[in-house]
């Protein structure tokens, strides 16, 4: 998408009440700072990329501004040399863990990945890689040079196999194919583009990928599934570690998708998936210790944690693992779950929602539409409508400036759920 694409993407996406891109959540937000640099301070600058993991929720009324929050989150990860992987709960399963591994395996680019993990063996044999031509191998690069001799091939095997077969924390097959991968990159040792995709087919389980041509090149293939995805889980953030990433970022938005009974959904949870995606999220709680730099954030309506049939209350063995044992009237941002109503009853005073106003206003006259400015008394008004009503503030905010929202009209008409 280019920048006009983008930038007219955002202008709909704010006039219909939805959160825009990451980069211009960015430079909207306004009172999210209070939790969102912490968690940056705390988690992204300094926990995961030190070999952490961490699990956290964030939830709130509709309207509160759950996904905004993933975007700025989301951005401020990029901006710190972390690999971004963001998806909602409404287009992706999430009762089988190995679908969630896959899906965040297609947004990660492994052969980039790789490549970081190539330069470093690169870096690591004295050499710089941004001194070896576009379009050239290392052993290429090395030939021209006359070095390429029997030692230095050697070498590079021994470089490989302690990068990725030596590795304590990756799975057998997946550091056999990112050896081979990775050798395919640097020259040696040689990889058919044949088996290349043979490898890259299998890692991302595409099916029809036959076991005996795996066999043929070291391989003991054993089929995905949600009980080993985790531990693929666990090699995948290693590998992004070996490359040079600070880590790993995975949030999945608008997991209340679990209440939704209706059939006409894009993904149906019946009971039994409800009840499975529960479980692997307790699974993955319970395993997220064995994971290193790498980071789950999950979003939700708070209907889904109080919801007696449908919600967490229906899974104790969940909600025993999830639930504050401790209740604050301060807001805890070391809490696991970031409830944004309570953030917003004590940090989105009324000049903080004209500057909040202010902000959207500003761009969206750039952009040649109309904004309704908002003062310190209507600031009022829609922090009593908030702490009263079904609707979060910040979706109050957008309407208002949007739309000049008057005593009386109905906030919840027409808006997604999204903001």
């Amino acid at each position: 998408m280019d920048i006009e694409q983008t930038y007219q993407s955002n202008i709909q996406a704010l006039l219909s009440g939805n959160a825009p891109d990451s980069n211009l959540c960015s430079e909207l937000s306004c009172g999210l700072g209070f939790l969102s640099d912490f968690w940056i301070n705390h988690y992204l600058d300094q926990y995961i990329p030190a070999g952490g993991s961490k699990l956290k929720f964030v939830t709130g009324k509709s309207g509160c501004g759950k996904t905004f929050f993933l975007r700025v989150f989301e951005e401020a990860a990029l901006n710190r040399n972390y690999i971004v992987a963001a998806f909602s709960a409404s287009n992706v399963w999430l009762h089988d863990f190995s679908i969630i591994y896959l899906e965040v395996l297609r947004q990660c680019d492994l052969m980039n990945i790789l490549q970081g993990c190539a330069n470093s063996i690169i870096r690591n044999m004295g050499y710089d890689p941004a001194e070896i031509p576009e379009g050239m191998t290392f052993i290429d690069y090395l030939s021209e040079q006359s070095g390429a001799d029997a030692l230095t091939r050697r070498e590079i095997r021994l470089q490989l196999k302690k990068m990725f077969m030596d590795n304590p924390l990756l799975d057998n097959n997946f550091a056999l194919s990112c050896t081979l991968l990775t050798g395919g990159i640097l020259g040696h040792p040689t990889l058919e583009d044949a088996n290349r995709d043979l490898l890259l087919g299998y890692l991302h389980g595409e099916p029809g990928i036959k076991n005996t041509l795996l066999r043929s090149l070291g391989l003991a293939p054993e089929k995905l599934s949600k009980y080993n995805a985790r531990h693929m889980f666990r090699s995948l953030s290693e590998v992004i570690r070996l490359s040079g990433y600070s880590g790993l970022l995975i949030t999945i938005d608008h997991l209340d998708v679990l209440l939704n009974s209706s059939g006409m959904q894009e993904l149906h949870y019946t009971p039994s998936r409800r009840m499975d995606t529960y479980e692997s999220i307790r699974q993955l709680i319970d395993e997220i210790d064995t994971m290193h730099n790498i980071m789950f954030v999950f979003a939700f309506d708070k209907e889904l944690l109080h919801h007696d049939k449908y919600g967490f209350q229906c899974y104790s063995a969940l909600m025993m693992r999830i639930q504050n044992e401790i209740i604050s009237e301060r807001f805890n941002c070391f809490a696991d779950i970031a409830d944004l109503d309570d953030l917003a009853k004590q940090k989105y005073t009324a000049p903080v929602i004209v500057e909040m106003a202010d902000k959207l206003a500003d761009f969206l006259e750039a952009a040649g539409e109309k904004a309704h400015r908002l003062n310190e008394t209507d600031a009022e008004r829609l922090i009593y409508q908030a702490n009263y009503g079904t609707v979060g503030l910040p979706r109050l905010v957008n309407r208002s400036v949007i739309e000049g929202v008057q005593e009386g009209f109905d906030l919840d008409q027409g808006v997604d759920d999204n903001v």
